[in-house]
This record gives C-alpha cells, structure tokens and sequence, in this order.
C-alpha cells in the first residue's frame, strides 16, 4: 500500500532483529534516508530499541523513540493516562517462565477489591483460553486464581512480556465489536474494527480519549474501544500505532498520508 502511493520504504529483516541480529536486520535500509516509521510485527522494548540504534547508524531515525514505543506498547506505560476509562488493573513485574509469588497474587487480588478479572501480560492475554489462562470469576478464591496464573505463564513461555498483569473483569456488549482508532499527533485519523472481529465495526465518538492520547505524548497509537453494557464506552487496549494490526479490508490509504507527512522534517 504504502508503495502504491508513492512512499519509500525499506525492508527489515524481523527474523535476525528477534535473533538479536539488529544490524543485519536493517542491512537493506539505504544509508542517510532520514526520517521513518516502523511497520511490522511486534517487538519487545529492547529489540525495537535495538533497531532505533542501527538504523541510527544508518543515518536512519525512527520518529517513535523507544521510551514512547515501550510507553504505548506496555500497560504499565500507558495505565496511569488511561487510568479513568480503562478497567482498574495492577501488575506483578516477572520474568518468562516465573510465577509470581503467593502473597503477591493474594495482595494484587485485594488491591484490585474483588470480583471477577481477567490475566494477562504487558501486552497479551490467552483469551482463548479463557477459562484455563485468562478468567478469574472471582478474586477471592486465591486458588483459582494462582491456576490461571500459573497456565498462563506457562502458555506465554518466553514470549511473556514484562510481568502478570490482573484486570478487573468488565461486561462489554460482545455482540458489537471493538472500535480500534488510529492517532497521528493526537488526531483520529482512521476508524477500524478490531482484527478479531473484522466484520463488526462500532462507531464511538472518540473525543472522551482525545485528552487522554494527547497527554500520553506518543505521536502515533491505536486505542481498542468497547462499549459497556451499562452504556459507557472504555478503552480496553492501547498500543503502538506501528505494531497494530489493520483489520483485512481497511482503507489504510489516509493513514499512510498522513504518516508521511508526520514523519517530514
């Protein structure tokens, strides 16, 4: 799409830059090409940091720097900001294939108040797998909860990113989908359905987020919105507008305009 309007772009090896080959990944970036937005698949914090630094080297800057990448990508980033229109959540910073301790869960359960909740990590959740590694009906059974965690963590493997995560379990009319919306330097700039659910594409006003995106100060993020069944629209996700997946069939065309013209000196 991108060159079909007459964009440059380049090619970056994903496999060697997630092998920790960063330099051989932007092998194929033209030397001195200036400003540029990553596109691709997800990356950890630490290899898109990789990547900002050797296409730096390359004369090449990301306008994301990693700090508003890691900022939007990661919960705990974006939390504080979205704090009073997203499900209350707490966090339990664990490396791949550890689980967080007992007292911990037990504590994370109480801060949360109760209720049901669902686990996730930074980023992800299993929710298909709901029932074993994704819902908790209800927090006070300690027991239950320790065994999503448990599956979870192990389901993630070393793909689990920063730490467990415990969200308060809120009612969403399913039956409509998720509205995800595209901000370029706090602008809505597209509207699209969720991935999941391509063919259900709910029509929020926006304008309760706009401050929201604003504050957070990354230049390019998505938000997934979800409406309440009491009525309220909350956001559910927000996430780094580069590894955000665009629903088959989007238009991405004034996405990719306005872009380019962001990423201009």
């Amino acid at each position: 799409m991108a060159r079909d309007l007459d964009h440059p772009i380049a090619l970056i090896d994903h496999d060697a830059l997630t092998a920790g080959d960063a330099t051989a990944a932007v092998a194929r970036v033209p030397k001195g090409s200036g400003a540029a937005w990553y596109r691709g698949w997800m990356l950890t914090a630490g290899q898109y940091g990789a990547l900002f630094d050797a296409l730096a080297a390359r004369g090449v800057t990301l306008v994301t720097s990693p700090k508003d990448y890691q900022r939007a990508h990661e919960l705990p980033g974006w939390y504080g900001t979205f704090e009073p229109v997203t499900p209350r959540s707490v966090w339990l910073p664990t490396a791949p294939g550890t689980l967080p301790a007992r007292p911990d869960l037990a504590a994370a359960a109480t801060a949360l108040g109760g209720g049901p909740a669902v686990v996730k990590d930074y980023v992800k959740s299993r929710k298909h797998e709901w029932h074993e590694a994704c819902f908790v009906p209800d927090l006070a059974d300690t027991r239950r909860l320790a065994s999503v965690v448990t599956r979870f963590v192990e389901l993630q493997d070393e793909s689990l990113t920063g730490g467990v995560v415990i969200r308060a379990f809120e009612d969403f009319r399913t039956s409509i989908g998720e509205a995800r919306v595209w901000w370029v330097d706090g602008s809505p700039v597209l509207f699209t359905a969720h991935p999941d659910t391509p063919r259900l594409r709910p029509e929020p006003d926006p304008d309760f987020v706009r401050p929201l995106v604003t504050a957070l100060a990354c230049r390019f993020v998505t938000t997934d919105l979800a409406l309440r069944e009491d009525g309220v629209w909350r956001v559910v996700e927000v996430g780094d507008g580069q590894v955000s997946d665009l629903p088959q069939g989007a238009e991405a065309g004034p996405l990719l305009q306005r872009l380019a013209a962001a990423g201009n000196p």
